[in-house]
């Protein structure tokens, strides 16, 4: 590939998924968020409460307080406590409800403070309930394991010390025992839907990114392939109007016969390399490798062709063809191995004009298709032709991916070759399988 040759232009890295937000902001689903999304201040430790969250803890705080309301209400009218106990009840239980308000900042110490808090007051019992919820959401279980397994151990202890005046002991242990496990499952549930939805969240997020990337790795090898068949058809072309336009420049006092001579492949060539265009670009539209273009795609069945081709430019190729049959031939491994030998040609012409290039093809079915063209060295100076080498990059690569290989580099006698191996498998199905007894 010559060195006048438009270069890939890189594509911007795509976007990232824009992540789907919550119905409000949440300090919670911050915390949850691995990478800390929606954080206001990103230099606290913790974030600041928004909208959504001061609602929510206005309402576990009117909770904690309406069950304490009710909680106060039995303790005052239950007959086992005595009127100061009740009245300390009730002043424990407000406190318990106050610091409901600490639930965020310290989940794990209000939920251990409210263990002996029960213990000591009836009225804290929706404070607790919230403790619990708050610690099973925000922390994870081997927190909410320990600490909830104790505030249900201490139920009956509770009850021993003040007997519920209308329920039998057992009955009132079991409902608390049953709702404080209930409050602890749901905040658990709690936690594992909002872990899920991070989950897939981030999942979407990787999934569309991954999709980006391969789309972008889908457009660069698309661009790749674009540049290698631009090289490998048109190369062939122009390094022919380059050679002859070179003679008629170092040579305007040729006879008029070579002047028209070359002058006529400098046109043909020049026809030749408009038409190989359009064949490139109606592929590239039709997305394939069919006759988008009109014009089918070169076969091993071409090389023929391609060697008189460059005979009639003056060039010096012997061809040995040893394959009888073209047509059984892969489609793929013809031309594969088409473009191989026309680079070789091209390269010949181009570093070694003047010298006597063989091209040497053989294979069988199952043996594999193989290809060779060297040239000796040039017997003259050698004209200043550009190149980059990126043409046998090119073939090289696309020996690879076509299952083959290609080897090439100079020789002992200073000469070139090319020798490449594809694969050609055996047909299947020819009668050749075991019969069936």
């Amino acid at each position: 590939m010559s060195g006048n040759e438009p270069r890939p232009v890189p594509s911007a890295p795509p976007a990232p998924l824009a992540r789907r937000p919550w119905a409000l902001p949440s300090a919670v689903a911050a915390e949850l968020d691995p990478d800390h999304a929606g954080r206001e201040n990103k230099g606290d430790r913790r974030p600041r409460r928004t909208v959504r969250d001061w609602l929510v803890d206005f309402a576990c705080f009117f909770v904690a307080v309406a069950i304490g309301m009710v909680g106060a209400d039995a303790v005052g009218n239950n007959p086992n406590v005595s009127p100061g106990f009740a009245e300390a009840d009730q002043v424990i239980g407000a406190l318990a409800c106050a610091a409901v308000w600490l639930r965020r900042r310290w989940p794990v110490g209000l939920a251990i403070a409210m263990v002996p808090v029960s213990v000591l007051s009836d009225t804290a019992g929706g404070a607790t309930a919230v403790a619990l919820f708050t610690l099973a959401v925000h922390r994870p279980f081997r927190y909410v394991g320990w600490i909830g397994g104790v505030s249900i151990a201490v139920v009956p202890f509770i009850y021993w010390l003040r007997p519920d005046a209308d329920l039998p002991f057992l009955v009132v242990v079991l409902i608390s025992m049953l709702i404080n496990a209930s409050v602890i499952g749901w905040g658990m549930f709690v936690r594992s839907r909002r872990q899920l939805l991070m989950s897939l969240r981030e999942r979407a997020v990787r999934a569309e990114n991954e999709a980006a990337l391969r789309a972008e790795q889908a457009q660069r090898m698309a661009r790749e392939s674009i540049a290698r068949e631009m090289h490998d058809v048109l190369a062939h072309r122009l390094t022919l109007l380059s050679v002859h336009a070179g003679a008629l420049e170092f040579r305007p006092d040729a006879p008029r016969e070579e002047i028209a001579c070359a002058a006529g492949v400098i046109r043909e060539s020049a026809h030749e390399a408009l038409q190989d265009l359009r064949e490139v670009i109606g592929v590239l539209r039709g997305g394939g490798d069919g006759e988008a273009s009109g014009r089918p795609q070169p076969t091993l069945a071409a090389l023929e062709t391609l060697v008189a081709e460059s005979r009639d430019a003056g060039m010096k190729v012997a061809l040995d063809h040893r394959v009888a049959d073209q047509d059984a031939v892969p489609a793929a491994v013809g031309r594969t191995a088409y473009r191989i030998a026309q680079e070789g040609l091209t390269n010949a012409r181009k570093h070694a004009p003047g010298a006597e290039v063989s091209v040497l093809v053989s294979g069988a079915p199952g043996d594999g298709l193989t290809l060779s063209v060297r040239n000796p060295p040039p017997p003259g100076d050698v004209p200043d032709v550009p190149g980059s080498g990126q043409g046998l990059i090119g073939l090289t690569e696309r020996a690879t991916l076509a299952g083959g290989r290609i080897e090439h580099g100079m020789a002992r006698d200073g000469g070139f070759s090319i020798d490449a191996w594809l694969p050609w498998d055996a047909p299947s199905g020819r009668g050749d399988e075991p019969k069936q007894t």
